[in-house]
């Protein structure tokens, strides 16, 4: 492909600012990168979440301030399904089990992983909630751009004709379509909401 007489090379992926795109605009991948790069950085202070010399509220600080920006990185524009939000939740649970460590059951007294018991342990927003709260924010800060930025277009604007089956582009601006309506639903204001304010809160 040539651009102002330049060859650009065809790739199926390539990083640009941290982020993997494809040529299917698919979020996967970026998904699967993120959550590698967020296995090393947990391995790399696991021993700081199991030590017994610091509290357990230190070591969420460590989680959600050392290992959380590295897998969340670029997650405003992500589309999740729900494989990719177990991914997710996995990914997360391991890190909870680091912290609160094994369990001895009453009746066996064999010692077990926590599973069930980690959402009522971490009371903090899940790592799901977390990319919904950031992309709410996002939303609200396009939408206070003005309609005279083309990402303001894109995300407000209706195209015509039949929406391509499986499109990811159009998957995300669904998505953020979907959660608009939810809060136009309670808060009955419209877009005026997104220009105003924070831009919303945590889902």
């Amino acid at each position: 492909m040539k651009i102002d007489n330049r060859s650009i090379e065809r790739v199926k992926e390539f990083k640009y600012l941290g982020t993997t795109l494809t040529n299917q605009n698919s979020i996967q991948e970026e998904i699967k990168s993120r959550l590698k790069l967020g296995n090393t950085c947990y391995c790399s202070v696991q021993n700081l979440l199991s030590s017994s010399l610091l509290s357990k509220t230190l070591k969420f600080k460590i989680y959600r301030t050392i290992i959380l920006p590295v897998v969340l990185y670029g997650c405003e524009t992500w589309s999740l399904t729900l494989r990719e939000e177990r991914s997710l939740r996995v990914f997360e649970n391991r890190v909870l089990r680091r912290v609160f460590e094994p369990k001895r059951d009453e009746v066996t007294g064999e010692w077990r992983k926590l599973h069930n018991e980690l959402s009522d342990l971490y009371s903090l927003p899940n790592i799901v909630r977390v990319v919904k709260s950031r992309r709410m924010k996002w939303a609200g800060h396009v939408a206070r751009m003005g309609e005279g930025r083309g990402v303001h277009r894109v995300l407000v604007g209706k195209p015509e004709g039949r929406r391509p089956l499986g499109d990811p582009d159009v998957d995300r601006r669904i998505t953020l379509r979907r959660t608009f309506r939810k809060w136009e639903g309670v808060l009955g204001t419209g877009w005026s909401w997104f220009r105003t304010g924070t831009g919303g809160g945590h889902l």
